[in-house]
């Protein structure tokens, strides 16, 4: 291990986005997939283009408006599902590798952080869910910086709150447009390819590209 600060974005790379609606899916119906993935491109999208705007509103909101507009794209999808899909959002199940991973990386001495768009509120119902909060030092919300990712300001926080230069942290995320925001602002980035997508954003590359995080318990 050749790091001792480490940094994790939480939706997608500790917590699995699709399980709110996998945990519905037979009250949902065959497009389930469809929807769940409507509601993650819409919960990102409303992040860039409002940090863009400069009309910030939490992620919790933005979750919420994503819905609904992925419940109205999906017409076989019964609305009265949205509380229940809301509801399991605060509970997201994080992947099989996860628990052991970081405590491995804590009993090595290293820092632990979240960095996220999500508002502190989810991260912290998340955490606990997932029996993480032992692990970690920190969690790092943008709601502090009221603009998401990959603004240099999210990032920032971490350097700034550990007295850090960006090259001693690494940064893992499963988002590779996260990655390469992170990798300009100068961490060192870990690229977490969970559904083994095409390479992109070749001018801010990785240092490393791993199927999962336990990559990282090998010196990654």
């Amino acid at each position: 291990m050749h790091h001792t600060a480490y940094a994790f974005d939480a939706y997608g790379t500790l917590f699995d986005v699709h399980a709110a609606v996998r945990r519905h899916a037979d009250e949902i119906g065959p497009d389930g997939q469809l929807l769940s993935e409507i509601w993650r491109a819409k919960q990102l999208e409303y992040s860039w283009v409002r940090t863009l705007m400069g009309a910030y509103a939490d992620f919790w909101q933005l979750t919420e408006q994503a819905l609904d507009f992925a419940l109205r794209k999906i017409p076989s999808a019964d609305t009265g599902l949205r509380a229940k899909l809301l509801d399991a959002y605060w509970r997201l199940d994080c992947y099989p590798e996860v628990p052991a991973v970081l405590k491995a990386l804590k009993a090595s001495g290293a820092k632990l952080a979240i960095l996220s768009n999500g508002s502190p509120e989810m991260l912290e119902a998340a955490v606990k869910s997932a029996a993480l909060d032992q692990f970690l030092d920190d969690i790092y919300s943008v709601d502090a910086v009221k603009r998401f990712k990959a603004d240099p300001s999210v990032y920032d926080m971490v350097t700034t709150g550990w007295r850090l230069y960006p090259g001693a942290v690494s940064f893992q995320s499963s988002n590779r447009w996260d990655v390469a925001g992170a990798t300009k602002f100068g961490f060192r980035t870990v690229w977490i390819n969970r559904s083994n997508q095409p390479e992109e954003y070749q001018d801010f590359p990785p240092a490393l590209i791993l199927p999962s995080l336990e990559g990282l318990l090998a010196g990654g």
